[in-house]
């Protein structure tokens, strides 16, 4: 397993994060194993039935391969321990490799993660023969049962004392690690490691680094890496134009995907099989018909096979880029080569025909392939009819039904067409026809009734039909299901809505969101508030997406019945679901606040609304400027005020006075001053009371003698200077 690294620097310095390896001291290998930290007994207490027996078996005759036996069969991970420390006591007795492999991978894949880089640990200072060797097994079994933790541990321990191996140990466990998607520090924590160890970094390495670049979105870093690699002495590979390629593309950046296949042109790099089997259905995929196709003749070129898969994308992308020529003659090479196409591949090539109005010769084509599979019929059925060509349809449709190319579904593409164009009653003359021909109407079939008839307004009809498909236990399909929902709805009928509605979500079929928000208005008009909260869990149980206006009906109907304090509820749920409140939404809660008397929310809500661009309707801007100077909290509002002054003419000269009189009041004359000075410029005279408040408030601050002065002198402020000769003149 090659890895994919790319050359980042790396601090000298471990990580915090990185787990160090306590030193060790020289003592013997018995005293070393007797510090490993003793298991809680309390917690996890030996199995006393199982150890006792291996003792006895292992006094006669303690050799490392009867060891080995006796670890491979102790389940126990506390027996095992006290073995092998038994053992490690005997005076004549010395651990091999093999033994401590033993010991080491048991208490690794039990998670005694610290006993096991005790006892590796150990084995290294023992300088056991074969040590390196069985380190590398242990990392290769730790990977192998996907204990990376593990193998992490076992791989620092051995390049902090020295140890070195290839690339190809390194490999394996990055590898391992990028395709768990592990913690992209451990990735960098392993080529870390490969840098102290000495050594050099492949293709392999630099590959998966780039992989798990991508995995993160990093795209500008793994694109540098891939740029860098010749620095690193490698040269990229066709697993690198892989990664490259998909990620790219995956990520909806194909401009950038041609020009790194481009550049794997330039290079000449050689493309294997896996190359080709993965990118070119993803170029297919994004529509870039002409790199899939250049990929496809260097495939050929390469005597590698193109296997179905790869065919059948080709066939597809050029028969919905019309190049139908290319698709014909990759079908003929695809059949040349003893492959069997699939219907869906001569139905790419039906519908690429259809598109272009070539009618007969997508039915030549049939023919000439003698296929006689339904479904490339049926595309050529539903072709004419969604070119308006009823009368070629209904021609077709007779050909394939002497031929017994038909089933159920030929039969109600025309039934779907006529119904969906309010041909309603020949709709019913075909049915007859299909019903005498022992074809059996299915729920496709009432589906497109139920829409032919409420195309007609004719609900009861198409609400009986509803009534029988429910008594089948079947459901409607998407379309007709809203058609119904919406003409139920038009007509006022929304209890029997409600119940269509019902009874679709409980057998999982989603609604489409307008038909939903329609439904919920009119139920919420009615006052039947509590119901539409109810269909709002059938809503999410179906997959049905709830929008602002569902939402809205709801607030709107609770603020109605007086039932604001829930309305907040309302609001909880609208942002969990993501939904951002319009300007109407603002209001609703606005309005609901001002019953409430809630004026921090009332505050709140409203300078949101118009710090986000929206302004609200005069009537709301009236109830909450007369709640907030009754509770003498118009101050909290003074920023979104001087917006909606300065932006708009919502505010008129009566809000205008309340606004003066009441931040006067409330100690913000300033303010009342900038205000009043806005009003005036509109040319709006303040009323009596306005006039009086704020010249008697200014003069009260004033000592007389300053007071007379200020009358006869030219005066700074603007609106004092404005009130006072108004005064003087009357």
């Amino acid at each position: 397993m090659a890895v994919k690294l790319s050359s980042l620097t790396l601090s000298s310095r471990i990580p915090k994060w990185v787990p160090l390896i306590a030193s060790m001291s020289s003592i013997s290998c018995a005293n070393r194993i007797q510090a490993v930290p003793e298991i809680d007994q309390t917690k996890t207490p030996p199995n006393d039935n199982e150890f006792e027996p291996k003792f006895q078996f292992l006094r006669n005759r303690l050799m490392p391969d009867d060891l080995i036996r006796v670890l491979d069969t102790t389940h126990d991970l506390n027996s095992a321990i006290k073995v092998f420390k038994w053992a490690s006591r005997q005076k004549r007795f010395r651990h091999t490799a093999d033994t401590y492999f033993r010991v080491i991978l048991k208490l690794g894949m039990g998670g005694k993660i610290e006993d096991m880089e005790a006892f590796c640990s150990e084995m290294v200072r023992e300088k056991c023969p074969g040590g390196e060797e069985t380190l590398i097994a242990l990392i290769s079994s730790f990977v192998k049962h996907r204990r990376l933790s593990e193998a992490i541990r076992v791989l620092v321990i051995m390049t902090s004392n020295g140890y070195k191996f290839s690339i190809i140990e390194f490999n394996g466990l990055l590898g391992a690690l990028v395709r768990e998607r592990r913690d992209f520090r451990e990735i960098l924590l392993v080529y870390k490691e490969i840098v102290k160890a000495g050594i050099v970094p492949n293709v392999d390495t630099l590959n998966y680094l780039i992989e798990a670049l991508f995995e993160l979105n990093w795209i500008d870093l793994a694109l540098d890496q891939y740029r860098r690699m010749s620095k690193k002495g490698c040269s990229p590979n066709s697993k690198t134009f892989d990664i490259l390629i998909s990620g790219l593309i995956a990520r909806n950046l194909v401009e950038k995907s041609v020009v790194v296949l481009g550049e794997m042109i330039e290079l000449e790099c050689e493309a294997d099989l896996s190359f080709y089997t993965s990118v070119i259905p993803l170029f297919c995929s994004v529509h870039q018909v002409e790199e899939g196709m250049m990929l496809f003749w260097r495939m050929r070129a390469s005597k590698l096979v193109p296997d179905l898969l790869i065919y059948r994308v080709l066939i597809q992308c050029l028969s919905e880029s019309l190049w139908l020529d290319d698709a014909i003659n990759l079908l003929e090479e695809m059949i040349g080569c003893g492959l069997t196409p699939e219907d869906d591949v001569f139905v790419y090539i039906v519908k690429g025909f259809c598109k272009l109005g070539k009618f007969n010769e997508a039915e030549f084509f049939l023919k000439d392939k003698c296929v006689f599979g339904t479904d490339p019929h049926n595309a050529l059925l539903e072709g004419y009819c969604t070119a308006g060509d009823f009368h070629g349809a209904k021609v077709f449709l007779e050909k394939i039904f002497d031929r017994n190319i038909i089933d159920n579904f030929s039969w109600n593409i025309l039934v779907r067409w006529l119904c969906e164009n309010a041909w309603t009653s020949k709709a019913f003359e075909l049915l007859s026809r299909m019903i005498v021909s022992s074809f059996t109407p299915d729920s496709a079939t009432y589906s497109a009734l139920v829409i032919g008839n409420c195309k007609l307004s004719k609900c009861k009809d198409g609400l009986e039909l509803f009534h029988q498909v429910c008594s089948k236990n079947w459901v409607l399909d998407s379309a007709s299901y809203a058609e119904l929902v919406e003409t139920l709805c038009q007509m006022e009928r929304i209890q029997e809505a409600a119940e269509v509605f019902c009874y679709m979500s409980s057998n999982g079929c989603a609604l489409k969101s307008s038909s939903l928000d329609m439904l919920m208005k009119g139920i919420c008009v009615t006052g039947k508030v509590d119901e539409a909260i109810r269909l709002l869990v059938l809503a999410c149980y179906s997959g049905t997406s709830c929008t602002n206006a569902s939402y809205k009906a709801i607030m709107l109907g609770l603020s109605k019945l007086g039932k604001d304090s829930d309305i907040l509820v309302v609001l909880s749920k609208m942002l969990v679901e993501g939904c951002i409140l319009d300007v109407e939404a603002y209001c609703i809660l606005v309005q609901s606040m001002c019953a409430l008397s809630r004026t921090e929310d009332i505050a709140r809500f409203f300078n949101l609304m118009v710090s986000e661009g929206l302004v609200p309707d005069s009537e709301t801007v009236a109830t909450l400027l007369s709640c907030l100077t009754k509770h003498s909290q118009l101050h909290t509002i003074l920023t979104a005020i001087g917006k909606l002054a300065s932006d708009g003419e919502i505010l008129n000269s009566s809000m205008y006075n309340l606004l003066i009189i009441g931040l006067l009041k409330e100690g913000y004359k300033s303010e009342a001053c900038r205000l009043l000075d806005l009003m005036l410029e509109k040319g709006w005279v303040p009323d009596a009371s306005t006039h009086g408040l704020l010249i008697g408030s200014v003069v009260s601050e004033v000592p007389h003698k300053e007071a007379v002065e200020y009358e006869n002198s030219c005066m700074q402020d603007k609106i004092g200077n404005i009130l006072a000769e108004g005064l003087r003149e009357t």
